[in-house]
């Protein structure tokens, strides 16, 4: 699939937007064209201008191509990862499954606990969607759990050890500057973001400025050699409805357009991570500020969450905020489960956040009149009105639980074909009834 790749392992810049900036289509483009059925010609134009990126390793063996932006469908991240308190490959592997299984786009590690490079490595390798790591994580692990002893040497020695492994792209909060500090004591619920909380706790120990941001070349050499794509992280990303679009988060979105530019200059494959919890009706201005402010990399948001009380089902509150956000131009939306803010979601929970969130992807890609996006819906209505059960449930985005629900009162085979479900039952089904009036008026025929 990536043969090119040892075509070119000679080259110092080997990223998707290197080859794309030179005219050449890589294989990794032609296979997201294809699935995406899309022009080859415009796939790398978008990657070369900054609008699409495909995050693919070079080291990531079992990789299979997918793009992230305006271009492309709206893709979902499912986020996993031990703690401290649970740290377990086999757990995690679990989880990997089940993000393949439903569909996740994208995986990220977020491992704090255990063996953090064991974990990763079993994870990637397991994995045919790109990995992403915040990478901060593991540098504090790194320094004796002190985020005080961090230097950049620690810190560049770690993200070179991720990048060999075959992480696809690193979260790195470096747009949170000293400057904008100041911002913070007038939240509510001031920083959210663990990695945007261990940068202020440095930065404030030190007086100094963020080393992310100090040593942002250095990060570039390294994503440029692996084709490591980066998510500038929005440390400031609100984590209420009370400090949505504040000055603190728009003054760090503004230093993500800055360090946007920069990658690009050295060919590094850019997306700006967004809020957060934002109010429904503030949404649109948030996509709109995001493309002038950061250029047109593709947007990439967590929710957003539009109400703070919905506690357990922070993946509902969360996939309403996301499918706005995908209608009016976020690329990829990063998943909530049922657990946000609550505990460590297992298993179950990521099956649960990766559904909401297809679902919040896909009716984005309605909403923005995808060519074919609807055509699945068709099909399921066509599948449903002729009493066809079996392929409703190949259909559904969760099968299983489509045919769990189905069989819970009517589990026969024989009821596969039966033209009803149990809550209208054989006598007071409406589609039936609109069939058989169709059937016998010919001049509705």
């Amino acid at each position: 699939m990536r043969d090119y790749l040892e075509k070119y392992k000679n080259d110092k810049i080997r990223t998707q937007m290197h080859y794309a900036k030179k005219g050449i289509i890589t294989e990794d483009m032609k296979a997201v064209a294809i699935a995406e059925n899309l022009d080859e010609k415009l796939v790398l134009n978008e990657v070369a201008r900054g609008r699409m990126i495909i995050p693919a390793n070079i080291n990531h063996k079992t990789l299979k191509p997918m793009a992230i932006g305006i271009a492309s469908r709206c893709k979902i991240n499912a986020n996993i990862g031990s703690s401290a308190l649970a740290s377990d490959i086999n757990s995690e592997i679990e989880k990997v499954d089940m993000c393949l299984k439903y569909g996740a786009d994208t995986i990220m590690d977020l491992s704090t606990g255990g063996d953090l490079d064991k974990i990763r490595e079993a994870v990637i390798k397991h994995s045919t969607v790109p990995i992403g790591t915040v990478p901060i994580y593991q540098i504090i692990k790194e320094c004796g759990d002190d985020v005080n002893n961090l230097t950049i040497e620690v810190m560049l020695k770690t993200l070179e050890k991720q990048a060999k492994q075959g992480v696809s792209y690193f979260t790195i909060h470096a747009g949170f500057l000293l400057e904008n500090m100041p911002n913070i004591a007038k939240r509510k619920m001031g920083i959210v973001s663990r990695g945007g909380s261990l940068m202020a706790s440095w930065m404030m120990h030190y007086h100094k400025e963020n080393p992310f941001y100090e040593a942002f070349d250095d990060i570039l050499n390294i994503c440029a050699k692996y084709d490591v794509s980066l998510s500038l992280g929005d440390s400031l990303r609100p984590g209420c409805l009370h400090d949505a679009s504040d000055e603190a988060q728009l003054n760090e979105l503004k230093i993500l357009g800055e360090l946007t530019l920069k990658a690009w200059e050295k060919d590094v494959q850019v997306m700006i991570e967004g809020p957060g919890h934002v109010p429904l009706n503030e949404i649109e201005r948030n996509m709109k500020l995001e493309r002038e402010y950061c250029h047109e990399a593709p947007f990439y948001i967590l929710g957003p969450l539009v109400t703070d009380i919905a506690a357990g089902y922070d993946h509902i509150s969360s996939a309403i905020g996301a499918a706005v956000g995908g209608w009016h131009g976020c690329s990829m939306l990063c998943y909530v489960t049922p657990k946000e803010h609550l505990g460590l979601p297992d298993a179950q929970d990521v099956r649960e956040g990766i559904i909401a969130y297809k679902i919040a992807a896909h009716s984005a890609d309605i909403a923005r009149g995808r060519k074919g996006a609807r055509d699945i819906d068709d099909e399921m209505s066509d599948a449903r009105y002729n009493f066809n059960w079996n392929r409703q449930f190949e259909l559904a985005l969760d099968g299983d639980r489509a045919k769990e629900y189905h069989d819970e009162t009517l589990p026969q085979d024989v009821f596969k074909d039966a033209e009803f479900c149990s809550m209208c039952g054989p006598k007071f089904c409406s589609y039936k009834i609109t069939r058989e009036i169709v059937a016998n008026n010919p001049v509705l025929s």
